[in-house]
């Protein structure tokens, strides 16, 4: 049985829908991440699934039990989810441990209980030699780990964190991410993550909804999202794409003033006269000096480059392709200066046709 189901699920504000009948089904253990830009609708769903709003429309069910829909929705305190805000919402008056054991203690568990398993988490959150202190006496990465331990001791059936890391400096997100995704590997707790953020979602997820204007374009694992690209807007948002229009004429795939061979594309050669929008990433276009010697290599003239230290960001203008320019990364190692010539060598691999 699945562990999070949410069928033909909407939400809307007067006439402005926020969530468009999405559906969604999260398995046991499983951490999926709702990503995309702001206004999406991802927040709005995440609030849906803790029951602080209703929908207008749709299901929401856990373990078979129906939560939502719009006419009875079980109140958040009844769900058995804990939630992380972005603004982390500890109490400032109550010491890390305080903090952490206070869902205990609502549940009236024993004190020697409660002191176990709060002892425990703030080990493993590294927190357990800060037990004592007060939340003003912490960093905000601190702060954040108080606020996981305190979602997570009390065993949540679901976990839901609301763009917890976008108070943080880049350093420090990029330590969380590894951290969250940590400690979900440690007690494999069903876990739903909002953020606009997509290293934050390519780290920590197994499978990443990218959501745009209320409807969920994709959802599949980070390495597929990334690779495999079915819509224009994900392959633009899941990291920098080229975006090429080719149409085949004669046995060549016309890229708008240059041409590759029609074959190029591994199981989709479109028929004689039809268009493709391709997808084709920065990194999988190589830059040489002298052509390769096949079909694959295309002239081309460095326009402007940007060195960014792990590697060199170069726009390059394809020769007779007009105003075509394309984004090409290389290492460091590899430098070119405005104006030269060098040839494009494209991997069929790499050249993804989407919708």
């Amino acid at each position: 049985m699945s562990k999070l189901v949410l069928r033909n699920l909407s939400r809307r504000f007067g006439s402005f829908t926020a969530v468009d009948a999405i559906d969604l089904t999260l398995q046991e253990g499983e951490f999926v991440s709702l990503l995309g830009p702001s206004g999406c609708g991802k927040t709005t769903t995440l609030r849906m699934i803790a029951g602080f709003i209703p929908p207008t429309g749709g299901t929401i069910e856990s373990d078979g039990v129906a939560l939502s829909s719009p006419d009875a929705v079980t109140p958040p305190e009844r769900r058995g989810m804990s939630m992380i805000f972005q603004s982390y919402a500890i109490w400032p008056n109550m010491t890390v441990a305080e903090n952490v054991g206070f869902g205990l203690k609502l549940r009236k568990l024993p004190s020697e209980e409660v002191h176990r398993r709060t002892g425990e988490i703030l080990e493993i959150v590294q927190m357990g030699h800060l037990a004592g202190r007060y939340p003003a006496e912490l960093s905000g990465g601190q702060q954040q780990r108080v606020a996981l331990a305190r979602a997570i001791v009390v065993k949540p059936s679901v976990l839901l964190l609301d763009e917890p890391l976008s108070n943080l400096d880049a350093n420090l997100r990029e330590e969380m991410r590894f951290e969250i995704r940590r400690l979900h590997d440690e007690f494999r707790i069903t876990t739903v993550y909002v953020t606009h953020d997509q290293a934050e979602a390519m780290v920590t997820s197994d499978r990443i909804a990218v959501m745009n204007a209320g409807k969920i374009e994709q959802v599949d694992a980070p390495f597929a999202l990334y690779n495999r690209p079915r819509t224009r807007f994900v392959a633009g948002f899941i990291g920098r794409t080229n975006f090429l229009e080719a149409r085949v004429h004669g046995g060549q795939l016309d890229l708008g003033g240059f041409a590759l061979p029609a074959g190029v594309l591994n199981g989709h050669t479109p028929a004689a006269g039809q268009s493709v929008l391709l997808s084709v990433r920065p990194q999988s276009i190589a830059l040489a000096r002298e052509p390769g010697g096949d079909a694959l290599s295309v002239p081309a003239r460095i326009v402007e480059g940007a060195y960014l230290g792990e590697h060199w960001d170069y726009l390059v203008a394809p020769e007779g392709a007009g105003e075509t320019k394309l984004r090409v990364t290389t290492l460091p190692s590899q430098r070119h200066q405005p104006g030269e010539q060098v040839w494009l060598r494209f991997d069929p691999d790499q050249m993804v046709p989407i919708a």
